[in-house]
């Protein structure tokens, strides 16, 4: 096998498949990329079995023929090269060659033939989105999944497409994330839960351009997603998705209408005073027209008070303050609308169309003037 091509590309390329390389495994093969120019292009791939990711690269095919390289140091090298056209060499022993002007690497690989290729998906009835809108949805839900495998499901995000709606929701058992999107097009109903790894190296990896679309495809236990030069197929979780419908009630005893930034920025001032680890959360009083926010620690106290437009109750409830942070970051309204029941039951934090959805619990909390 001999390919020359960019740096450019070749960075690019192994950059986007080295996602789907495990940083653990008993299998070498997979802390490999494959280089598989067996037919009329270049196309790198990486697997992990749960995730696989191949990109196709512009460049020369001198000789055809297929290599895997260890994903770690073959990125390293390339990272490394000069700014120059790239050739990679191999023999029938494997050795590898990989030239850039007057560099030279010689390393051995692994032959071809023992590398896990990705499933072949049976593609059907797309499902498409653009670049920025999937980008967008994975940021403003990502945060709110489980990180601990302790439930399966809550490590994934729901994907639910309804004639011409989807739906993403993550959860991870004090908080619900959800956005609706509308799209071009009505498609049959699907369901699907999407590992949050998977979303993550997809975020990762999109443009995030208007103009670019990407094609998703679902089948019982993967989904295929289509963008640019690049196919990323994953295995879904299987099983039910926890019902949220009822969680999601419309009642209300207190709305407040608030600027995202300042509520932001004076969660942020607060957390100063908490130690990382600890878990002190902040208390908000609303009365009239005014919010006041205070929390308490070993460090000190802080307290603060905020205008807002407020109708119902008056309350006092305590939050997280991640828990608030991470969701006001991922709104871009410049203000939002807060609902609450009692210091008890979930807040939400809504706008009028309910394209975003974030539900937070509340904690329990011991009043301190």
């Amino acid at each position: 096998m001999k390919i020359i091509c960019p740096k450019s590309n070749l960075l690019s390329g192994v950059q986007i498949v080295s996602k789907a390389v495990p940083s653990k495994t008993t299998m070498s093969i997979l802390e490999c990329i494959l280089i598989d120019v067996r037919r009329d292009d270049i196309t790198l791939i990486a697997n992990d079995m749960e995730l696989g990711i191949e990109t196709k690269i512009k460049g020369t095919i001198v000789e055809k023929g297929m290599i895997a390289l260890d994903a770690k140091i073959f990125l390293e090298i390339v990272r490394k090269l000069p700014e120059n056209d790239v050739t990679i060499e191999t023999d029938d022993s494997l050795k590898t060659t990989i030239t850039c002007e007057k560099a030279r690497f010689n390393i051995i690989g692994k032959s071809g033939e023992d590398f896990s290729c990705l499933p072949a998906i049976e593609k059907n009835d797309s499902v498409v989105v653009s670049q920025f809108t999937l980008k967008e949805v994975i940021r403003q839900t990502i945060f709110s999944i489980a990180d601990n495998d302790n439930n399966k499901m809550m490590t994934g995000e729901l994907f639910e497409i309804r004639e011409d709606n989807l739906k993403v929701v993550s959860l991870d058992g004090h908080r619900i994330s959800i956005r609706n999107i509308k799209l071009k097009n009505f498609y049959e109903d699907k369901k699907a839960v999407i590992p949050g790894k998977t979303l993550n190296e997809i975020g990762k990896i999109l443009s995030g351009d208007v103009d670019k679309n990407v094609s998703i495809f679902f089948t019982d236990r993967h989904v295929v997603f289509e963008f640019d030069n690049t196919m990323v197929v994953s295995r879904l979780i299987e099983g039910e998705y926890f019902r949220i419908d009822q969680m999601l009630s419309s009642d209300y005893e207190t709305k407040i209408k608030i600027n995202k930034k300042e509520f932001l920025n004076c969660i942020d001032r607060a957390t100063l005073l908490v130690k990382e680890g600890d878990k002190k959360p902040i208390i908000i009083t609303i009365k009239d027209n005014g919010m006041e926010l205070k929390i308490n620690s070993t460090v000190g106290s802080m307290n603060e008070e905020i205008d807002i437009k407020k109708s119902g109750k008056d309350i006092m409830i305590g939050f997280n303050p991640k828990f608030l942070i991470d969701a006001l970051k991922v709104i871009d309204d410049e203000e939002i609308y807060v609902y609450m029941v009692n210091p008890k039951a979930p807040c939400f934090i809504r706008d009028a169309g309910e394209s975003y959805i974030y539900l937070i619990l509340p904690v329990n909390f011991t009043t301190v003037s």
